[in-house]
This record gives structure tokens, sequence and C-alpha cells, in this order.
């Protein structure tokens, strides 16, 4: 996959593209089905099937109020649609010029102009160009007066909702984390560097990895039963992990990820991680003595090791069931 951050870098044979536009945070079974359907005409064409995304989110352009924790990073949304056989993306800058374009202006100067775009594939609720003023009715017309062919892909619904980043966003904040996996397509990860705790775990109740996750949107406070991997070399282990503020140990403002690793660790510790989260055990709560704590740690590791057995094929790719 070729990966551009700029107009200027894009090439003068970008086009010609089948070519899809949105945010696609989660890259989630909706915008997966976009994808497809883009691969599919692309290739049946003889197009490049391409991408159109934007860094930072509109909204921390034109209403930061309302601005969304994302659940990816566009590298990782990249990442996510090679799976689906997209050949280039364009993380565009998103700026308050881009945000006046109208929508004839964005479709003339960029979707067709410097895209080279001969279809674009967008869901039934897309809308672009100033203040949002372009939806799909203005899109077909465009593609009509310009020469390119408009695809409007269904999306998809899952337990009578309909799947969006904003749903799985919610269900995540909430806790709910195998049903966001199940519309992912794959557990709800943080990614970051492990660092220094206070130390009470490994003198009280047992080690941890401390993870500083680089993602703006946390699960909700509690432990969950999770599968760890090591970003810089080998290594991927069962886990256990808290998200919190230790309440055992007295009052903390700082959030802590505390992740244990349910089989021994063997070597030096790793530096940076992955945490993915596959179901919620309980509650975070304040417990009477740091024994007590550990014993309930005990617990929980039980309640881990049980689900694992049942549910090996869930680790990194969780099937959605979709209508």
């Amino acid at each position: 996959m070729r990966i551009y951050r700029s107009l200027e870098e894009t090439p003068t044979d970008f086009g010609p593209s089948a070519l899809t536009i949105g945010n696609f945070d989660g890259v989630h079974l909706g915008h997966r089905r976009i994808l497809r359907r883009l691969k599919a005409l692309a290739d049946q064409r003889g197009w490049k099937p391409s991408v159109l995304t934007f860094n930072p989110h509109p909204t921390r352009v034109v209403a930061p109020e309302r601005s969304p924790r994302l659940m990816t990073s566009p590298e990782q949304r990249a990442s996510l649609m090679a799976e689906e056989g997209i050949d280039q993306v364009l993380i565009l800058p998103f700026t308050g010029e881009l945000a006046h374009l109208s929508p004839q202006e964005f479709v003339r100067r960029l979707v067709v102009g410097r895209l080279g775009a001969r279809a674009v594939l967008v869901g039934a609720n897309f809308r672009f160009g100033y203040r949002q003023s372009g939806d799909i009715r203005v899109l077909e017309e465009l593609g009509r007066q310009l020469g390119f062919e408009t695809v409007i892909v269904p999306a998809v619904a899952w337990r009578g909702r309909t799947v969006s980043s904003s749903g799985i966003r919610e269900l995540i904040l909430a806790g709910r984390v195998s049903l966001a996996a199940r519309c992912l397509t794959q557990a709800y990860a943080l990614e970051g560097p492990v660092v220094s705790g206070r130390g009470v775990g490994s003198k009280h109740t047992v080690p941890t990895l401390n993870l500083a996750p680089e993602a703006d949107l946390i699960p909700a406070r509690g432990v969950y039963v999770t599968h760890t991997r090591n970003l810089e070399g080998d290594g991927a282990w069962e886990s256990i992990t808290n998200v919190g503020y230790r309440p055992t140990f007295g009052a903390s403002d700082e959030l802590s990820i505390e992740t244990y690793l349910l089989e021994p660790l063997a070597g030096a510790p790793p530096r940076r991680i992955r945490v993915e989260f596959l179901r919620r055990l309980r509650d975070e709560r304040a417990f009477p003595s740091p024994d007590a704590l550990r014993a309930q740690i005990l617990k929980d590791v039980r309640a881990a090791q049980n689900y694992f057995r049942r549910a090996k094929s869930w680790i990194g790719r969780v099937p959605c069931v979709s209508s």
C-alpha cells in the first residue's frame, strides 16, 4: 500500500481510481463492506482502489467541543484498509481552508481533478463540503456532470442497530468491549510504552505491566480479560487488565492500565505492548486489604483462564453477525 499525507505528495497518476471518502475510525464492519465493494469494482474496471481520509478528524477544526475520542490513528486505519486490498490512501490534513470548500469545489478540485475518481463509493449518510451541505443526492448529481459513477453502499446492522464508529465508541466507554469487538471484527486495543508504576503490585499483590496508552479512547474502569502482544519483538500472552485508580491503595488522580500476564514472562519485559480487550469481568472496587485484593485477582485469573479455554478462536479476530 502507498500512503500519501498531502496533496503535494500525490502522484499525477493517482487515478484512475475507485475512491471512497471518510474518517473510517476503527475500520468497522460497515467500513469493510464499502472497502470490499470498492476493491471488487476497481478490479473489474482496471482502476486503483483508493481511500481519501483526514487528519485531524474534521470536528477538531470546525467544532472542537464535539470532537470524538478516536479508536485508531491514521496509520492504524491504513493498515486495516490494506487487509481489504486497498492500494493507496491519502491522509489529507484537514484545515480551515478545506472546511470552507463547497461540495462542488471539493469534488471538482480534489475528487476528480486531483485524485482521478471514476467511481465514488460512500455510505448513505455521507456528508461533505462547507457545513456538510453536500449529501448523496448532491454527489450523484456531480457524478452525472463530471463523469464519475456514484455507488451508495447500505449500512450494516447488528442486533437491530446500525454499526457506526460513534456507536462502537459508546460501547467501549461503557466497558462493553466484547460487543464492540463483534462490530469492529477485532478486539479493541490500546498500544503504547510500558512505564514504571508505583511498585504496589510487585510488593503487595501481583507484578504487572503498566501501559501508557497512545489512544484517547479508554474502556470504562474495571477488570478485563485481555490478550497482550509485544510490539517490538516476539511474545503474546493471555492476560487480565485493570483500568482504574487503584482505590485499595488510596485515592489517586492518575488513571492506570495494569496488565497481569497469566504465564511467566521469559526474558526482559517488553518495552511496547498492545493490549486487546476481550471481555469485562467486573467493576474496579476498593478491598479491605492487599491480601483481599490478591485473592480477588486470583479469582479473576481463573475466570480468564476459563474464558480462554472456551474461546481460543476469538483471539485477534472476532466474528460479527450482520443483517
